[in-house]
């Protein structure tokens, strides 16, 4: 990757005799239950969708349209995307692919051709061109004076397809979050646009986000919108399409129908939470602050009541981007040592968030993380600590728990026994084994 810096983190000696002493507790394996609808011909489904809610579909025989292709993972993103394709050419149309990511992919065009790559998303394999680049034009400016940019190749089209998942922000709260709106204001923008974004105050972003959609959409640059919802499970419960007048109408529909889907825990205080992975392909934030309740804003207070937050890992599909990393107490050596600090203080400055490129305290081992955590709680019991895992938060059905956890919902009618307790499982070298995810029954 283009300017991509890796630190070698040195050596700690953080020994102190009383996390020697810490034992950390057996963990019971659980299901948590959630809604589990969901679609499972992505591709028909979408079509269909196509073919009833676009309208004037005739008139876009001949268009060069560019789809839009965040960074966000979606299942089957690449079924999806070749679907929206293979139906434009069936109209007679000319679709291309642009990654529409902002700043991420280390703000170049090659870095956000990789992560369209990572998730199958090529010309070859999507049978269309993929045009990434960062160049950008102006075509217009809040009442402030603000300007509002769009990637160039989408702007030199025909009309845009605006395609992105819908969910729930990881900083703020209203009508419109993450959807097709956030595609328009962020990105599309690419890096200079998205910073230009970003140096509005959070808390407008709900007021602003539609306003700069309705701009783009009056520009007449917009063929149609296409939203996809996923349920608690990661798995894509509702696809949605829509003309261009009615973007915003579905968006704010789908943004509220998002946040019943949301994961969430089934206790509501925890001493210590263990993170196996965190990463941009997960959530902006590394890992979703909807269900962690830790953010850079501090807007999220009593989604769950929690001391110490260790962190262990960065996904591959992450690029080795570290943003959310500040948001844990702990983490180890390796994790930040897989981190390219260029591309996430890039990502940070962007966002105009630079507490996401701060270092939290590392140690050597996972074991000495999980340890140390629990040690630096304050007024808990430490012969019955409080301790969850999970993977990430996009897998929340099956997680760990300790005993004092698992007594606090045990009866739930969600809550399912996969297993007695038993050791968390450290290697050798003192590390968490990371395989152990993936034995929840299949339909919960």
């Amino acid at each position: 990757m283009s300017g991509e810096m890796l630190i070698q983190f040195p050596e700690l000696e953080l020994q102190l005799e009383e996390v020697d002493r810490i034992v950390i507790p057996p963990m019971y394996r659980i299901i948590q239950k959630y809604d589990d609808q969901q679609i499972l011909d992505v591709s028909g489904h979408l079509r269909r969708e196509l073919e009833t809610s676009v309208p004037h579909r005739e008139q876009l025989r001949g268009k060069r349209l560019a789809l839009t292709v965040g960074s966000r993972g979606i299942p089957d993103l690449d079924k999806l995307v070749r679907t929206i394709c293979d139906t434009c050419k069936a109209w007679g149309a000319e679709p291309f692919i642009v990654p529409a990511m902002g700043s991420h992919g280390g703000s170049t065009a090659e870095g956000q051709r990789k992560i369209l790559e990572e998730y199958g998303i090529t010309a070859e394999t999507m049978g269309v061109p993929v045009c990434s680049s960062m160049e950008t034009v102006q075509y217009g400016a809040l009442e402030d004076g603000t300007p509002l940019y769009c990637d160039k190749n989408a702007w030199e089209a025909d009309g845009v397809i605006l395609f992105n998942k819908v969910k729930p922000h990881t900083d703020f709260r209203g009508k419109h979050e993450s959807g097709l709106g956030k595609m328009v204001a962020i990105g599309l923008a690419k890096e200079k646009g998205a910073s230009m974004f970003h140096t509005k105050p959070l808390a407008l972003f709900p007021e602003y986000r539609p306003k700069v959609t309705e701009l783009f959409v009056a520009t007449g640059k917009v063929a149609f919108g296409v939203g996809v919802v996923q349920n608690a499970y990661d798995r894509i419960c509702r696809i949605e399409a829509c003309g261009r007048d009615d973007i915003l109408e579905m968006d704010a529909r789908l943004q509220a129908f998002a946040k019943t889907q949301l994961p969430r825990f089934k206790f509501d205080r925890c001493d210590v939470l263990v993170v196996d992975e965190i990463g941009k392909d997960i959530s902006g934030s590394g890992m979703d602050p909807n269900i962690t309740g830790r953010n850079d804003s501090g807007d999220f207070p009593g989604v769950l009541d929690l001391q110490r937050l260790v962190v262990l890992g960065i996904t591959e599909a992450s690029c080795h981007n570290g943003c959310g990393i500040n948001l844990c107490d702990l983490t180890v050596r390796r994790c930040l040592n897989e981190i390219d600090w260029h591309a996430t203080w890039l990502n940070n400055v962007a966002a105009s968030m630079l507490s996401r490129g701060q270092i939290p305290i590392y140690v050597e081992t996972d074991r000495d993380a999980v340890r140390t955590a629990i040690r630096t709680c304050v007024g808990i019991d430490f012969h019955h600590p409080r301790v969850a895992r999970i993977k990430n938060t996009l897998h929340m059905s099956e997680i760990l728990v300790s005993a004092d956890l698992y007594q606090d919902i045990k009866d739930r009618e969600d809550v399912v026994l996969v297993s007695s307790p038993e050791e968390m499982a450290f290697d050798a070298n003192g590390f968490l084994r990371k395989d152990i995810w993936g034995q929840e029954v299949a339909d919960p």
